[in-house]
């Protein structure tokens, strides 16, 4: 779906296509769209991990999307500005179990039929002691934020530098939850997903007990601020958020503590 924020008319991109489960929208450079789901709805679980696949769709109304020939877990970070995207692999043929990867690609829009090209990894994880996820590119997509999902529900924020191909843990949080979200224009901060809060409120950690928090991203795990409430009421959380490209906005959902990552109940705008 896309919303206009300013008629609040809602317009459906994929009704056109007999049981589509697609779990994520992004938006390209040029206006156009990568999706992100599987082929055929299993169940939540396997369809966002095992079967979760990219697609192209075009802009233009009524285009039906097209498989990009890529299998990938979770979601994927979009370049704002070229026609980059970056994905996680954990099902790969030639990958060990428990290992991912996240790789770098170009889509090539040059011919009718769109493509995948320059697929480069660029970062590796051996193991289940971390899960990759790709979020955001940033500092002229010469840097790219993602999420280690640990063992025990945890989490940490990570960036790369593509460049000089040198990592750094963000968060520095040991036993916490903290998921990378979407980035602040200018690339110094970003938004988390973060249990922070159970350290006062107490409860379980993980990805239920959560609400946003924005960390600058140094190197010193020390700048977090608090940018919702909503876990304050048992049983309530704040997900998902997205900044706008002024960095005036915030785009996110309200959820229940139980519900899996990615539910919400009402998207809700928050201004800076």
């Amino acid at each position: 779906m896309v919303i206009d924020l300013k008629t609040r008319e809602i317009r459906c991109l994929t009704c056109n296509i007999p049981a589509a489960a697609f779990l994520r929208v992004m938006h390209l450079s040029t206006g156009d769209y990568i999706l992100i789901g599987p082929d055929h709805f299993e169940n939540i679980n396997v369809s966002r991990s095992r079967d979760n696949e990219l697609w192209f769709l075009s802009k233009q109304r009524g285009s039906k999307p097209v498989k990009l020939g890529q299998k990938m877990s979770e979601g994927a970070a979009v370049s704002k500005k070229n026609l980059t995207i970056a994905f996680s692999e954990t099902h790969a043929a030639d990958l060990p179990a428990g290992a991912s990867r996240i790789i770098v690609a170009d889509l090539d829009l040059s011919d009718s039929l769109p493509k995948l090209i320059r697929k480069r990894t660029v970062y590796e994880s051996k193991d289940r002691n971390c899960v990759l996820e790709a979020q955001d590119f940033y500092d002229n997509d010469t840097r790219l934020s993602f999420t280690c999902y640990e063992p025990g529900n945890l989490a940490s924020v990570w960036g790369i530098d593509l460049e000089k191909n040198k990592s750094i843990n963000f968060s520095i949080a040991p036993g916490e939850y903290n998921e990378v979200e979407g980035i602040f224009p200018g690339g110094q901060f970003t938004c988390v997903e973060s249990d922070h809060q159970c350290d006062w409120l107490g409860g379980a950690r993980g990805p239920g007990n959560i609400d946003i928090w924005k960390l600058k991203m140094d190197g010193t795990g020390k700048s977090f601020t608090r940018l919702t409430y909503f876990n304050d009421y048992e049983g309530s959380k704040a997900s998902n958020p997205v900044i706008s490209t002024d960095g005036k906005w915030m785009a996110f959902q309200s959820a229940r503590t139980t519900d899996p990552a990615g539910v919400g109940y009402g998207l809700l705008l928050y201004r800076f």
